[in-house]
């Protein structure tokens, strides 16, 4: 349970005063929805308001407070602006401008009544003025105005003002915590204690210690979580599985395995083998054949007599591993089964018969592969592929699944970069696939722009001539199912015009048998240009279509258009990946776009994603409860992991876990930092 101390934190943020439901949106939009959500959200940069005495023109152009004193009002005819004329103590003239609400304006500045004004000084043809003062002060609370300001990211209808009386209130309710760094870091570093550098950093313009400190407590709780994880599957015994070789032995390859997919092999192997449940990450770029090492260890499980577990993140790659699978099984005494949320019934009772009597060797599946009422007889070995999917708390209920916690093996779609697998994957061991399989060729990319689409659909034509097959991917038109969708069936609809029934399309709303049929089709040939939103990312496999056309592919990230580029070049023939970009190019968008061009490297790509973006979007991404970080910038986590990492580890082994006073004050942390799972890990393991 989260200890007392935290509950003013992670109060609803309508205990705030002045939070109704019209303010109550913007912060919504913004996920500010606790107490400590708004602590977090540090300000992005400051306002310095020069105090001056007198007005001066070199000022143009900065925000000043001077104290004025209105001596006039002039209102233009119409709906024109508001003028209040006023002096300083010189003199000197100014005009306030107001383009609404005159009768606000006056109350605010009666005549001959001098107050502090803060704004932006501009000119307006010859006259000095300030456009909507941000604050008019009574002399006597000229002291409260702050002469450096925080600035925040906002949502409309959420002001600046507003939004740091909240933070000012959020941190009213800050309790006095003890102590989870080790001291011998924590004075080494120069760093305050908590609650003061969360008092700095919203205050202070020059707390970049504050921030690092800040930051520093994040990546140390996500740290210590995963170290847990893994003293806690460690502590569990699991079932050792010695394969005998004959399964593997009778599998007819089309190629033999790259050197790096036989060096995984081996290393699955010697983890399988051990009482302590292996936790691998299987690292590999598009194509890199970590299906095929996966195939390895679900063999190796099956012939120590146990049943292994694929599980995909969409019902479309669960097909199409049930598929793979079932067709590179053939002809072994080997029962691979497939459970989604499709399937009902009694081919549903039939599968869960065969996993509870261990007649089934092998499921695939989505999410429905670990619900409740799904038992296996002896699970020894889960794969999960596209790891960034399913967070840690999948991890352990799948870990449940067995009377021992099986094997893990866990697969990535694209390269992660090495500070970003060390933070989210800190408690597996990393095995990497970074050879090609004979015979696949680079892919060539070239780059477009969007006025030349009439070009591409004519090449396309030709394409189609010749026996190809192709995917065309509509853009991103917003973080919306339903308008990717319109954009997809636009297109469709403009190249069946000319194609006619050649062209198919998939979104991610169409219901499972839809979207079986046309992928059926397309991997048939009957189809040969598959219109598609980004379902079609991850794990696509049609040798045959050696031709993508990416839309709007400006929109996208590196690491997804890398995903994307990886549905051809899938067979021994030439391909070809066309990115068509808009006419307006931010710089990232441009850099991006030259680097897909430059290199098929996907460990290369990623690091240059991280740089581009930021960790935020790479692992922040708020999918299936997996971590986040909102304090530690992609820098920062760079420079303090591997300082984390080892104060997490002094803490786990030499300061008795949680259990001793620095211990608690940890515990504490990993509930304020939300990596509580970790805790319950340890009452249950």
């Amino acid at each position: 349970m989260r200890p007392d101390i935290l509950n003013p934190l992670f109060a609803e943020v309508e205990v705030l005063k002045g939070i109704g439901p019209g303010l109550a949106k913007p912060l919504k939009r913004l996920r500010l929805d606790r107490v400590v959500d708004i602590l977090f959200h540090l300000p992005v940069s400051w306002i310095e308001r020069k105090r001056v005495e007198l007005l001066d023109e070199a000022d143009v152009g900065r925000i000043i407070s001077v104290v004025l004193t209105p001596v006039d009002y002039r209102q233009s005819g119409g709906r024109g602006p508001f003028r209040v004329h006023a002096a300083d103590k010189g003199g000197n003239c100014v005009t306030l401008t107001y383009f609404n609400n005159p009768g606000w304006a006056k109350k605010q500045l009666p005549l001959d009544e001098p107050k502090l004004v803060s704004g932006r000084l501009d000119r307006y043809g010859q006259e000095l003025q300030i456009v909507h003062p941000d604050f008019v002060l009574p002399i006597a609370e000229a002291a409260s105005l702050p002469v450096l300001e925080p600035v925040y990211a906002l949502s409309e209808g959420l002001t600046n003002n507003r939004m740091r009386e909240l933070a000012g209130q959020a941190l009213a309710r800050v309790p006095e915590l003890a102590e989870w760094i080790e001291l011998s870091v924590l004075s080494r570093q120069g760093w305050q204690p908590w609650s003061a550098s969360l008092h700095k950093a919203h205050r202070d313009p020059q707390a970049d210690g504050a921030r690092e400190r800040l930051a520093y407590d994040e990546v140390f709780a996500n740290q210590l979580a995963l170290m847990l994880v893994r003293a806690s599957s460690r502590r569990r015994k699991g079932v050792p599985l010695k394969g005998d070789g004959r399964l593997r032995d009778a599998l007819k390859l089309p190629y033999a395995p790259t050197g790096a997919q036989a060096h995984a092999i081996a290393e699955i192997e010697g983890d399988m083998q051990q009482e302590v449940p292996m936790l691998r990450l299987l690292q590999g770029d598009v194509g890199s054949g970590k299906t095929l090492v996966a195939l390895k260890a679900l063999l190796i499980a099956v012939e120590a007599g146990a049943q292994g577990a694929m599980l995909a993140p969409t019902e479309i790659l669960a097909r199409q591993h049930f598929d793979t699978l079932t067709r590179q099984l053939a002809g072994l005494p080997i029962n691979v089964a497939i459970l989604t949320g499709r399937e009902k019934g009694r081919a549903r009772e039939s599968t869960l018969m065969g996993l509870a009597d261990g007649s089934i060797d092998i499921l695939v599946g989505t999410h429905a592969i670990f619900q409740e009422a799904v038992a296996y007889k002896r699970l020894g070995l889960a794969v999960v592929d596209e790891q960034h999917r399913f967070g840690v708390a999948q991890r352990m209920m799948l870990a449940a699944k067995a009377e021992r916690p099986p094997h893990l093996l866990v697969m990535t779609a694209t390269p992660i970069p090495r500070t970003l697998t060390l933070a989210q994957y800190g408690e597996m061991d990393v095995s990497r696939l970074d050879e090609m399989p004979p015979g696949r060729q680079p892919i060539e990319t070239r780059v477009l722009s969007c006025d030349r689409l009439e070009e591409v659909a004519d090449a396309l034509g030709r394409h189609i001539e010749r026996g190809g097959q192709a995917y065309w991917v509509c853009p991103l038109v917003e973080e919306s199912e339903a308008s990717d969708q319109a954009a997809a069936e636009e297109r469709a609809r403009t190249l069946q015009q000319r194609f006619g029934g050649k062209v198919g399309l998939i979104h991610g709303r169409m219901k499972g048998p839809e979207k079986d049929a046309v992928m059926d089709a397309f991997s048939r040939g009957e189809i040969a240009v598959l219109v598609a939103t980004t379902v079609i990312e991850v794990g696509v496999d049609v040798p045959n279509a050696t031709l993508m056309i990416i839309e709007g592919a400006d929109r996208f990230g590196l690491a997804q258009l890398h995903q994307l580029r990886g549905r051809v070049g899938r067979g021994d023939q030439h391909s070809v990946c066309l990115l068509l970009r808009g006419n307006t190019l931010s710089e990232t968008a441009r850099a991006r776009l030259a680097l897909m061009r430059e290199t098929n490297d996907g460990f290369r790509i990623a690091e240059e994603d991280l740089r581009l973006r930021g960790g935020g979007e790479i692992l922040g991404t708020k999918q299936s409860g997996e971590a986040q970080f909102r304090l530690a910038s992609p820098e920062q986590i760079g420079e303090l992991i591997q300082i984390a990492t080892d104060d997490a580890r002094l803490l786990v082994d030499r300061d008795g876990g949680l259990t001793g006073p620095r211990g608690q004050a940890a515990r504490t942390l990993l509930y304020l930092m939300e990596r509580d799972a970790a805790v319950g890990l340890l009452r249950s393991g």
